[in-house]
């Protein structure tokens, strides 16, 4: 990352069934190896699951997923004096979509058994109601901001 200037953010093209940007950044998330026509496959058949699981849109549920996983408040650390200080700071909200969405694939990548579309979907579908591991690991950091609350003066 250049020091002098800001890096410029790149526009993602939005994928080719849906017109979704979400949905293309979920498969170039899912993507390994440059294999896209699979993660594509992969992400496709989970929507198709979820809209059968929850009964609407598949896009709009995978949107109110992700809204549901994103967190407002992080630590990062900060070093002061010789100390070094988890500061609790609030979540850009890009970076937020993000952490969202790193943590529903390691949380559906880490799930056991079946295919990946059906453990994806499985953790789309428990996001978007609110439970599941990525949930918990959105109240884990916002606990953890709160309990370093006492250095938020330290947030520069």
């Amino acid at each position: 990352m250049p020091r002098r200037a800001q890096a410029t953010k790149r526009e993602a093209i939005p994928d080719a069934r849906y017109q979704s940007v979400i949905v293309a950044k979920l498969i170039n998330k899912i993507m390994k190896r440059g294999k896209k026509s699979r993660a594509e496959r992969i992400v496709y058949d989970a929507l198709q699951l979820l809209e059968q699981q929850v009964s609407k849109d598949p896009v709009t549920a995978l949107e109110q997923a992700i809204k549901n996983a994103t967190p407002l408040l992080e630590v990062k650390p900060r070093r002061v004096g010789g100390a070094t200080y988890q500061v609790p700071v609030e979540v850009v909200p890009d970076r937020g979509h993000f952490l969202a969405m790193r943590w529903l694939l390691k949380s559906a990548r880490d799930r056991k058994g079946k295919s990946m579309t059906e453990r994806l979907a499985a953790e789309l579908t428990d996001a978007w109601q609110g439970q599941g591991t990525t949930i918990k690991r959105r109240e884990d950091t916002h606990k953890m901001a709160e309990a370093n609350r006492a250095f938020a003066h330290y947030r520069w």
